[in-house]
């Protein structure tokens, strides 16, 4: 059955149902183009980055300003770019930067489930209306006749626009969970992370005897 006619038989509703699969598509396509970088080059970065710290502070820096795209790396160098800190101040230091790149990691979240909810509902109205259309067309003295059957060709012409919000619906709720996935292991990864590099800078503050020290 062509597209358009699809929407000739789905009615109004069609219409924002479409909108909302663009917009759900577009935000999806950025999001898996999102988590393909991280994915692809943070594990490398970031054990680059902890051994180049091992021997020099500096060049360990110098790395994570080559790789700011990734939201690990931005919150590493605002922990590093603090002057003569303490190990505690360092410690809030990535706490309070990895609670800012929750945002990004979580973008889109408020978006997609609003999809997830509103598309069945349309799907749902588009059947109310069609069904309202069917049967105001309907005349008591012509049960049995032409009318009824075309009645119930209008009952299953309404029902596209709920398979319709649902398709919407459970395409967006796939990806939605996957990326909520890749969120959780994402936070998880930067307490580790985050945690080895805190490690790090402890020990070398300690070896300087507990004197802050500017750690680019």
């Amino acid at each position: 059955m062509p597209i358009s006619r699809l929407f000739d038989l789905g009615g109004v509703v069609m219409w924002p149902l479409l909108g909302l699969s663009i917009l759900a598509m577009a935000l999806i396509l950025e999001r898996v183009m999102f988590w393909l970088r991280v994915g692809r080059q943070q594990d490398r970065v970031v054990r680059e980055v902890l051994a180049l710290y091992r021997r020099s502070a500096k060049a360990a820096f110098q790395k994570l300003e080559q790789n700011v795209h990734l939201p690990i790396a931005r919150i590493f160098l605002a922990a590093l770019e603090l002057d003569q800190a303490t190990p505690d101040e360092f410690r809030l230091a990535l706490e309070s930067a990895a609670q800012a790149e929750l945002p990004l990691l979580k973008r889109f979240n408020t978006v997609f489930e609003t999809v997830i909810s509103v598309a069945p509902l349309l799907g749902l109205l588009g059947t109310i209306l069609g069904l309202i259309n069917s049967f105001s067309s309907l005349r008591i003295g012509d049960l049995g006749g032409s009318e009824t059957a075309g009645v119930t060709a209008g009952i299953s012409e309404a029902l596209i626009s709920t398979a319709t919000g649902l398709i919407v619906a459970i395409f967006t709720l796939l990806f939605a969970n996957t990326f909520r996935g890749l969120y959780l292991r994402q936070i998880a990864l930067i307490q580790e992370y985050g945690g080895q590099l805190e490690l790090l800078y402890r020990r070398r503050y300690e070896q300087r005897g507990g004197m802050p020290y500017a750690s680019t």
